[in-house]
């Protein structure tokens, strides 16, 4: 049975070895699937894009550039956690996590000056997955590295704290 719940979240990554730090406190809806299967969807504030080498155009506000929320669905289990963002027209990503396991990390890029849609695979080895709460979760805490073929591009540490 599909049961949904709306609640406040706080949705971090920070990076360990890197100046990499994004927090996002929203609402969102938490599905349940079955006992231990569940969907949050969220959509995340709107990003700013800039260009410096494009003017305003005429009737465009002067805010320096165009805003984009981004949808961010999360697949949840005691065991797995798949991470998708989509509705940002430049880009779109896909991540696997799974204690102990090479993921897989994969964007999209979307741009009129490309062929079509290009995609960079890289991969992500789990360090740490602990999913919190009965009966609905309240914490997700995964601790990863990123790899692009052999060579390392940082730990991370991705942090969701659902309130109820």
């Amino acid at each position: 049975m599909l049961t949904h719940h709306r609640r406040p979240v706080c949705l971090s990554l920070i990076s360990t070895d890197l100046p990499i730090w994004s927090t996002i406190e929203t609402a969102a809806t938490l599905y349940q699937k079955d006992t231990n299967r569940f969907h949050l969807l969220l959509t995340e504030p709107a990003v700013l894009e800039q260009n410096p080498s494009e003017p305003p155009l005429p009737g465009t506000s002067h805010n320096p550039g165009a805003s984009n929320a981004r949808l961010l669905w999360l697949e949840l289990s005691p065991y797995r956690a798949i991470m998708t963002m989509q509705g940002n027209g430049n880009l779109s990503y896909r991540h696997l996590w799974e204690k102990g396991v090479y993921g897989i990390s994969r964007y999209w890029l979307h741009h009129e000056s490309l062929q079509g849609n290009s995609s960079l695979r890289l991969r992500n080895f789990t360090r740490s997955f602990i999913l919190e709460g009965h009966p609905l979760p309240t914490r997700l805490r995964i601790e990863y590295e990123l790899w692009a073929e052999k060579v390392p591009m940082g730990r991370y540490i991705l942090s969701l704290d659902i309130h109820h």
